[in-house]
């Protein structure tokens, strides 16, 4: 009794997923036409023209070089 419930039970899940995976609405890849997208435009120039200036990550690291650089940081009283 108690087997041939569990196969009915598997044998009703099977059916049920099977049932539930087929989808007439479902387009294959090869119904769907594909475009390019257009082109994308040109970043703003937000620097005002201005050239930026020497990457501080090519200095050397020293005391010196340190405090120049934590004296541009600070504001100007």
């Amino acid at each position: 009794m108690k087997k041939t419930l569990l196969f009915g039970l598997l044998a009703g899940s099977l059916m049920l997923s099977a049932t539930s995976c087929s989808n007439p609405d479902f387009k294959r890849d090869e119904d769907i036409t594909t475009r390019t997208l257009p082109p994308l435009p040109e970043a703003p120039d937000t620097t005002g023209g201005k050239v930026a200036p020497p990457n501080p990550a090519t200095r050397e690291i020293n005391a010196v070089n340190a405090t120049e650089d934590i004296k541009k940081m600070q504001p100007v009283m």
